[in-house]
């Protein structure tokens, strides 16, 4: 009988049954309603801010839009001479490729750990994944076969013809040579690009979904076409550029502080920029963290009375309260005659 005893209202726990008027209130037309209105805004915002979402640069694109450039960038991956090539760890050995700061040198220390062999991996293995073509497997086993000496001297000779190397109507047309079957072999691979067949070659994980993109991303960056779509979108390390995606403005705004470094010296023209920018946001990430616990840093905030512009409202009506407060404890102390 206790237990079911009414419990005494508590105007600080509990809300006083309303007694007032009423009146019919339907939620599904209210939801309607906004769900139409917040639609129609989102569309207007949307045809008024937003910008054309570009498609994703991709070795097909690439070799489509310039088949020049991405057979120049092909031979520098077959002969070893590529930016990832003697990119260092995680990808190869470079002896001295790692960035360091004096001992620190983190990727070293990491190792090798995503092997890329950018011969093998970006030329030849993929070639040899295509079926039926007779041409280009006699050309690879030609080229595996011969010696180091006799590789070089082919890849020499076609890096100082395809120079000269032209785009006929999305064709590439390389001057004859003493290359051997370097030409067909980076013929082959530009029509392979063009196919959209490399693509799937250096993304295949042997899954039925793909999602590690690392060595088309790796090959299409040691080229130079990537670079001047970066530029177009003021992207380069010297133009404080940033986004998600190319073609969406403004991107993460909030990458200024990092972009901020890069044009600073000696980060602006140090090998080693990449760690010394993740060093100093490092220690400005543990200053901020351990803030409550450094003595002066902390008292910032107190001293420079910011804290009263954000809360200004608050500390006037908290003046105003102490102003009113003596003036009615006066009156009702006023002594009698």
């Amino acid at each position: 009988m206790s237990a079911m005893r009414k419990r005494r209202f508590n105007p600080d726990r509990d809300v006083k049954e309303w007694s007032g008027p009423s009146i019919p209130y339907d939620i599904l037309k209210e939801a309607f309603v906004a769900l139409v209105a917040v639609g129609c805004l989102v569309l207007l915002l949307a045809v008024v801010f937003s910008s054309p979402d570009e498609h994703a640069v991709t070795l097909k694109t690439w070799s489509t839009a310039d088949p020049v450039d991405f057979a120049q960038t092909a031979i520098t991956q077959l002969d070893g001479t590529s930016p990832v090539a003697t990119y260092g760890p995680p990808y190869n050995s470079t002896p001295g490729a790692a960035q360091h700061i004096g001992f620190f040198e983190p990727a070293q220390w990491l190792g090798t750990h995503q092997a890329v062999d950018t011969a093998k991996d970006f030329v030849l293995g993929p070639l040899q994944t295509l079926p039926g073509d007779a041409a280009v497997h006699q050309a690879v086993s030609e080229y595996e076969a011969a010696s180091s000496a006799q590789r070089q001297a082919w890849t020499s000779a076609y890096e100082k013809a395809v120079a000269d190397a032209k785009d006929v109507n999305g064709t590439l047309q390389v001057p004859p040579g003493p290359y051997g079957p370097v030409g067909t072999i980076i013929a082959r691979l530009t029509s392979m690009a063009q196919s959209g067949a490399l693509d799937g070659a250096l993304s295949g994980q042997g899954q039925f979904y793909n999602t590690n993109y690392t060595k088309p991303l790796l090959f299409i960056a040691s080229g130079n076409y990537l670079a001047d779509l970066a530029g177009h979108q003021h992207l380069q390390g010297d133009q404080w550029g940033m986004m998600n995606e190319t073609g969406n403005y403004p991107g993460q705004a909030w990458l200024w502080l990092y972009t901020m470094w890069y044009q600073v010296a000696p980060m602006n023209s140090s090998s080693n920029a990449d760690l010394e920018v993740w060093g100093i946001m490092m220690v400005l990430t543990l200053v901020l963290i351990f803030l409550p616990f450094i003595p002066i840093l902390r008292s910032v905030p107190r001293w420079s009375r910011v804290y009263r512009l954000i809360w200004r409202d608050h500390y006037r009506r908290l003046a105003q309260s102490r102003v009113a407060r003596p003036q009615s404890v006066s009156a009702t102390v006023e002594p009698t005659s």
